[in-house]
């Protein structure tokens, strides 16, 4: 991989895109990546993936290539902004992403809402809701369990795209760090790739929220996001301003900050998770559920 991942890098940033023959990895399961096969290094499809997202391209469909191996072909992304670089409206870039669509997150997500596990008839408070896509994993969670749901984001277009998604709940064009006590409080609280907003200041928020929002028995579940999307692609990695490549620094320490503050106040917290970081809490005297899985 030492000599195959530079000479790659330097095809695509000549051509744009660059095709190369490997032994095809549907004849080497459960040998590990660079061991000898009778047709070449076995590295498995995972890899390839893995080295396209490193060099910012697409893994388009492979090919056969003659006796035990396939042509691979990796396309440059094209060089098209952030679907979120143009705000967070349903008619924006970013109202084309879903993220139940990414297997990690949907598995994840619907464990920390089963460990959370609001009651029937509970209340749950998703902060950030954007157009409610998220809401979505509630029915999977807990299939025909009555949930109030109430939402809380600033832009308006959103909240009458997640009203019209989920004409049950309620939605508050409000701002999240000056929740007013009438809103009440909840049995499950959710706050995705909205802490580390500009204008969020973290510690502040979860102190309002368990002091004001939630309920003795209640519980949070945190996202913080650990990628981006570029062309179509989720690619791996927290992304901080002015560096080229991924540095987790930031995502490490919010999420030890928001772990230790929130055992230091009596609550169990799991970490999990993969392109979002998913901090699920719930009291220490609560029974840890079992059998998560969706």
């Amino acid at each position: 991989m030492s000599v195959v991942f530079p000479a790659v890098r330097q095809c695509l940033r000549g051509r744009g895109e660059v095709q190369f023959t490997v032994p095809d990895p549907h004849l080497g399961p459960g040998l590990y990546a660079g061991e000898a096969t009778p047709h070449g290094r076995h590295r498995p499809w995972a890899v390839w993936a893995d080295l396209a997202d490193l060099l910012g391209a697409h893994l388009l469909t492979p090919q056969p290539a003659g006796p035990g191996r396939v042509h691979v072909t990796l396309r440059a992304w094209a060089p098209t902004p952030d679907p979120d670089a143009g705000g967070y409206g349903p008619d924006s870039p970013w109202g084309r992403v879903d993220k139940l669509e990414d297997p990690v997150f949907l598995a994840t997500f619907v464990e920390a809402l089963r460990r959370v596990d609001p009651p029937p008839g509970g209340r749950v408070l998703a902060l950030g809701v954007n157009a409610g896509r998220e809401l979505d994993a509630l029915e999977l969670a807990f299939p025909g369990r009555a949930l109030t749901v109430v939402g809380v984001d600033l832009n308006r277009e959103a909240l009458a795209a997640a009203q019209a998604r989920h004409p049950g709940a309620q939605f508050h064009a409000l701002d999240v760090g000056a929740l007013p006590p009438s809103l009440g409080r909840f049995d499950l609280v959710l706050a995705l790739s909205l802490l580390q907003s500009p204008g969020v200041v973290q510690d502040v928020l979860l102190s309002r929220l368990r002091r004001n929002h939630l309920t003795p028995g209640g519980g949070l579940i945190l996202g913080f996001p650990n990628a981006r999307y570029r062309d179509g692609t989720l690619s791996y990695g927290a992304r901080m301003r002015n560096y080229a490549r991924p540095d987790l620094s930031l995502l490490a320490a919010d999420v030890t900050n928001a772990r230790r503050g929130l055992q230091k106040h009596g609550y169990k917290v799991f970490v999990t998770g993969k392109y979002e970081v998913l901090l699920s809490a719930i009291p220490a005297s609560k029974r840890t559920p079992v059998d998560l899985e969706l």
